[in-house]
């Protein structure tokens, strides 16, 4: 042996992320074990993408978080949800209190998670780390990462039908009906259809390249931009049905019982399109300057911008009935279709820049809950060789790869996709809350997050945190029986009740669980009084050299600390 590294330790070397200079290969979560002086190993997890937040990137004020939800509300997903409410048999105002309703509380969840972010400036895939366990949280984290990926196609998807009604108002000769199917019926597309997919998706491509401290650009631009063309949307649909008074006195389809479940399901409906925002708001919350920036703004913009954008979608939903009789149009873009082979080049202008909206759209809430979230979950999966752009690509991969077409087929199975989405993510929401906020008062030990050494306050036993597992199952539990219900099984009615609560069960047993467990039996690094520490890290760094350890760093941490002496830190027997 000449001593040279093989040919593949020189590949691996070469895809190699940006990480903190003096990181061992232990540290970047790969397979040999570095070893301190004194015989004790050394492990953590992290590069560039999954350190936490440099003064320098923490550009995130007010005012972006308002750009970033006014942005993010005016897609096509939030009509579709609020739209759906009319086809169930809701009124207008009736749908719009659900949405008011379930998007306020999606807001005071937001705001809990995101002022983890914010205070201690790490992202979700660390912040699971304080109650799943250094190793526990992997299972969440590629759980998240996978229905991030899932849910990349179905917004792709949607965008999509945005460029196909484009080209087709260019061109009426692009009609589905027309070009030649190499597709099934029972696909739920048409190749038409899913070359204006790909193209959508191939022109996503470039924005998943810019670092996310720089992204929020492209949500100033569509916060001006989009919320003009739904307007404009919303007029010209009203405009069509011959003035408000028609929409608005169409009474609600459902009634008795039937009615408040309805009521209540759509209440819940508005909850689970934001499951996945709720869990990975530390995801863009880290970059805010100081905590309280990402409190009010998100706390008020987030009903108001979802409430506006859902109101559109309801008007024109109902005025769709008015316009056109039979059934409410559920989905937007079909209407647009329908003002395509309406009018002349006039209208089809209209149709074309409102389709750019809803497409410029799509791209931004795709990579704010998507592409993002996925590429920082799977840092966390594989720090050596991942950062958030190049899992961003790996989602948006996966995205073409599946068949998102099959989950728009209709509004029954759209729906039904976001309650199932929702039982897993409410789960980890719930455990992550109540470890927070409820066991550990807002304390954690940052540096300690990156350690995976056995003496470690979250490193457990084997480094998965037992009580957050039997929580996260628990919440699981209680909706599974009602989940086989919503897919056609005979279930008790009461399993189907409690999974109509679906995302509050959840939560609500996983959470309570895990606060229960831990009285029981108490864990390391907690205060006995509400203690965050983020203001008071000066040193962001996550190595380890050989004269440290985590230890020093918490007793660092706590000499310099006004709070000396608030919390315990045990070692777990």
């Amino acid at each position: 042996m000449d001593g040279k590294p093989s040919a593949l330790s020189r590949f691996a070397k070469r895809i190699e992320v940006d990480a903190e200079p003096g990181l061992t290969t232990a540290q970047l979560m790969v397979p040999r074990v570095a070893q301190k002086a004194n015989g004790t190993s050394l492990a953590q997890l992290t590069n560039h993408d999954l350190k936490p937040v440099e003064p320098a990137r923490r550009q995130w004020g007010p005012w972006n978080f308002v750009g970033f939800w006014i942005a993010d509300s005016f897609n096509i997903n939030t009509w579709m949800i609020s739209s759906s409410m009319v086809v169930a048999g809701l009124s207008w105002w009736q749908s719009w209190l659900c949405v008011w309703i379930g998007y306020a509380i999606a807001g005071v969840f937001i705001c809990l998670t995101g002022r983890i972010g914010a205070t201690y400036h790490i992202g979700f895939p660390v912040v699971a780390r304080s109650s799943f366990g250094i190793w526990g949280a992997l299972w969440p984290i590629f759980n998240r990462a996978a229905m991030a990926c899932i849910w990349y196609g179905v917004q792709s998807y949607i965008g999509g039908h945005c460029v196909y009604i484009m080209i087709r108002a260019i061109w009426t000769s692009w009609d589905r009906a027309t070009i030649p199917n190499t597709f099934s019926v029972e696909s739920g597309t048409t190749t038409a259809d899913y070359v204006s997919f790909f193209l959508f998706w191939f022109c996503s491509l470039p924005a998943i390249w810019f670092p996310v401290h720089k992204v929020r650009h492209l949500f100033t631009v569509k916060a001006y931009f989009v919320p003009c063309a739904g307007i404009a949307f919303l007029i010209w649909a009203v405009v069509r049905a011959g003035g408000v008074g028609p929409i608005v006195r169409q009474p609600a389809r459902a009634e008795g019982s039937e009615l408040a479940w309805q009521f209540v399901k759509g209440v819940m409906s508005s909850i689970a399109n934001f499951a996945t925002l709720i869990v990975n708001d530390p995801d863009f919350s880290r970059f805010a300057g100081k905590p309280r920036d990402a409190l009010w703004s998100q706390l008020f913009t987030i009903p108001i911008g979802f409430a506006v954008t859902s109101f559109i979608g309801i008007i024109v939903s109902s005025s769709s009935t008015v316009i056109y009789g039979g059934d409410p149009i559920w989905d937007p873009l079909v209407l647009l279709e329908k003002f395509i082979d309406d009018g002349g080049s006039g209208q089809r202008f209209g149709v074309f820049v409102i389709a750019l909206a809803f497409a410029l759209a799509q791209l931004g809430t795709n990579i704010a809950a998507n592409s993002v979230s996925a590429g920082t979950d799977m840092t966390a999966l594989f720090p050596r060789f991942l950062n958030i752009r190049r899992g961003g690509y790996i989602c948006a991969a996966v995205g073409l790869a599946m068949c998102p077409y099959n989950l728009l087929t209709s509004s029954n199975q759209f729906t039904t996709y976001l309650s199932a989405y929702s039982v897993f993510l409410s789960s980890i929401a719930g455990v992550i809350i109540s470890d927070y906020y409820f066991v550990r008062r807002g304390y954690l030990e940052v540096k300690e997050l990156y350690d995976a050494r056995k003496t470690g306050p979250y490193y457990f036993r084997f480094g998965v945190h037992w009580r957050a597992y039997v929580a996260y199952i628990a919440g699981i539990l209680i909706n599974v029986v009602g989940f086989a219900g919503a897919i056609g099984r005979d279930v008790p009615i009461g399993a189907t009740y409690i999974y109509n609560l679906n995302f509050f069960c959840g939560f609500i047993v996983s959470s309570g669980s895990y606060w229960g467990l831990c009285k029981i039996w108490p864990i390391p690094a907690v205060s006995d009084r509400w203690m965050e520490v983020g203001d008071e890290i000066d040193d962001l760094r996550v190595a380890y050299d050989s004269q440290s350890g985590s230890q020093e760093f918490a007793d660092d941490l706590a000499v310099d600390s006004p709070y000396k002496g608030a919390h315990q830190h045990e070692k777990m027997v």
